[in-house]
């Protein structure tokens, strides 16, 4: 690929629909949840041999910092963007497309998330290249997940006229996105044909980047433009420091791309999954002929009638006619609830969290 494309990873966040095995000091993207590598780990293998480490860039918090120099040593000390503390994803893109932009005023940038599933990895790399190309048009292109089911938990995009071919993948024009529509209205988006899902993976030409924050956000474009002159300069920590209490708390879909002057969809099956509560989760994982998935150190576990369940323990964990069914033990804390329900796990969350039970959270 051309040395002016980048990857950058945003890896900040909690997880807490992850809860027990996701908190603060672990979130999901440092857990080995699928197979025995981290999604961090995975996120980054996923991009090679496309992009070279150099050409990697995370943005994440500072709490994260050692455990993922640790995980993924080959990415330079430098290319790590750290965040004073969580502001969402448009303060954490913004910061991290000026600090590359610095550094290489001709960059493109793929903006992807340190948490996401995706079963075909070589089929992802041609699509991030056709939207390499797509970008250099000076379109935002955002890759849209063809919907399997009225999901009513993502984004939705909705498709106009193509407007452009690269690498055998056709671009459309994007013409809206839907924020988490009802059942009634995801049914009807997916009998048209005409709506992808929004999996947050988007890429862009740093300047368009830069434009569009001026454009949308000028108030976070003014810090921006005060930060960047002491980008890599003895004078940044501080800088940031100064600027960064003042960035609204937004996403990056809601501060940019909805209201984008210029945007493209690329529609793509690429086996893709956000992992954002255990029975995704489990969808994914490996399943015996019962359809259990079983994780953790311990190969005596006795399940006896059991089927559809999901089991994550390393202690011996016996189970005797369940179905459906998700337990996850981590030494402090024993989950147990039917897949139906496994959304609800973040009123736990919020329950622990108003009586102060921070120790686990």
């Amino acid at each position: 690929m051309n040395e002016n494309y980048y990857a950058l990873i945003l890896a900040g966040g909690g997880g807490t629909r992850l809860w027990p095995m996701s908190r603060k000091a672990t979130p999901k993207q440092l857990l080995p949840l699928v197979d025995e590598r981290s999604m961090f780990r995975t996120t980054v293998e996923r991009l090679n041999p496309l992009f070279t480490p150099d050409r990697i860039y995370i943005a994440t918090g500072q709490q994260y910092i050692e455990a993922m120099r640790n995980d993924v040593p080959e990415i330079p000390a430098e290319n790590f963007i750290i965040e004073p503390s969580g502001r969402d994803s448009a303060p954490a893109t913004a910061l991290a497309v000026a600090v590359i932009h610095k550094r290489d005023p001709e960059a493109t940038i793929a903006l992807l998330s340190a948490d996401h599933y995706i079963s075909m990895e070589e089929k992802f790399r041609e699509v991030l290249k056709a939207g390499y190309e797509i970008a250099q048009e000076d379109y935002i292109v955002t890759l849209g997940i063809s919907p399997t089911f009225p999901a009513t938990s993502f984004g939705y995009i909705q498709q106009g006229d193509e407007i452009s071919e690269a690498n055998e993948y056709t671009a459309f024009e994007t013409i809206n996105f839907t924020e988490k529509p009802n059942v009634v209205t995801a049914t009807s988006f997916l009998a048209s044909g005409k709506y992808s899902w929004n999996a947050g993976m988007f890429i862009w030409k740093s300047e368009v980047a830069l434009h569009e924050f001026e454009r949308q956000q000028p108030d976070m474009y003014e810090l921006l433009i005060s930060l960047e002159a002491t980008i890599d300069t003895p004078a940044y920590q501080a800088e940031l420091a100064t600027v960064w209490g003042q960035m609204p708390k937004v996403s990056i879909d809601f501060a940019i791309m909805e209201g984008a002057e210029k945007m493209a969809v690329i529609p793509v099956d690429i086996g893709w999954s956000d992992i954002g509560s255990w029975d995704a989760l489990f969808e994914v994982m490996p399943q015996d002929k019962f359809g259990n998935a079983i994780r953790g150190n311990t190969d005596d576990h006795v399940i006896l009638d059991t089927r559809q369940t999901m089991i994550f323990s390393d202690r011996l964990t016996v189970t005797i006619g369940v179905e459906d069914i998700i337990m996850v033990d981590t030494g402090d804390v024993v989950f147990i609830c039917h897949r139906e329900r496994a959304q609800d796990v973040k009123e736990v969350v919020n329950h622990l969290r108003s009586t102060k039970r921070n120790e686990y959270l």
